[in-house]
């Protein structure tokens, strides 16, 4: 009760609220140079109450961008280091066998963290990646008949190669939808890179950041955006935009209701960061790519190369209202 308290007083106080984001978000790009826009949807994603995927080569900062979240958001952290070898065991923990007490006991695994890293997600097999998956759905794991549920609050935030390199296993559709968002770093610019290759080392930065946040103050926040406003006209542009994905010639699978709801919720969650009075068109076009570029399959033949260039003739295609 006293927690639920606690929560619902930083709730009611949006000031301390927005100063709260504000740290996180300039800690972050401290951290992640010149990707303001992939720092923005990350903390939408979790704000929102999703995990996180984010996909690219290696060496963009994938992890880094992960365990800075850990940091800034003051959430107890794990890396699993996903690879061909690792099995559900060393995701969940194992039961062991204690000669005094004649009795197993668990061993709790790394999922038993408030922020999860999976590195290379796509590197370990289908069945490996399987046991992430009630975890990332219900917030607790099936051990020996008995069911444990996970802290509170619980993100996954994945990292994956792209499908063509060597080594990689795709990931489901049913596990690719447990992920809110997915987003994509690319390349610094010129500034940033050069500020990289000549600066102090990010790693050692990362150690000096300080919280931004506490898990009591994440789950205050997570509360205030639930109450964003979104009107009924914003609503009839989401059903626009998802009725389009079902009947374009180039989409063979178009957006679930699950993904319109995603939708709902970043755009709420990114208008939040954004310090917008409510969610707007243009928070749906802000999230519409890291929602909908992983749950949209393209026709055959498509004349769209890549699931950025899908996601943007859906919103070209769609008036805003």
């Amino acid at each position: 009760m006293q927690r639920g308290n606690t929560i619902e007083a930083l709730r009611t106080n949006r000031d301390e609220q927005r100063l709260a984001i504000e740290r996180a978000r300039k800690a972050l790009g401290s951290i992640i140079l010149g990707k303001d826009d992939q720092i923005s949807l990350a903390l939408a994603c979790l704000l929102a109450r999703g995990h996180l995927l984010i996909e690219d080569l290696p060496g963009l900062g994938k992890t880094m961008l992960a365990q800075a979240l850990a940091r800034v958001l003051g959430l107890s952290f794990r890396r699993i280091q996903f690879t061909s070898d690792l099995l559900p065991a060393d995701i969940i923990g194992v039961s062991i066998f204690r000669q005094d007490s004649g009795e197993f006991e668990f061993q709790p695994g790394p999922v038993f963290s408030q922020l999860i890293l999976a590195d290379e997600v796509n590197r370990a097999t289908p069945k490996a990646q399987s046991a992430l998956l009630e975890a990332m759905e219900e917030h607790q794991v099936s051990v020996d008949g008995e069911t444990l549920k996970l802290p509170d609050p619980f993100f996954v935030v994945a990292t994956q190669n792209p499908g063509d390199q060597i080594g990689t296993f795709p990931l489901p559709e049913s596990q690719l939808d447990r992920f809110l968002m997915r987003v994509e770093l690319g390349y610094p610019n010129e500034e940033s890179e050069r500020e990289l290759i000549a600066g102090e080392d990010r790693r050692s930065m990362l150690r000096d950041i300080e919280a931004a946040t506490n898990p009591e103050m994440l789950m205050a926040l997570q509360e205030s955006v639930t109450t964003v406003h979104v009107s009924d006209a914003l609503v009839d542009y989401i059903q626009a935009l998802v009725r389009h994905t079902r009947e374009s010639a180039e989409i063979e699978i178009g957006l679930s209701p699950r993904g319109a709801q995603a939708l709902v919720a970043a755009a709420r969650a990114r208008a939040f960061v954004e310090n917008h009075s409510g969610a707007y068109p243009d928070d749906i076009q802000a999230v519409f790519a890291a929602i909908a570029g992983h749950r949209l399959k393209p026709a055959g033949g498509t004349r769209f190369r890549s699931p950025a260039e899908l996601c943007q003739h859906v919103l070209d295609s769609v008036a805003i209202p």
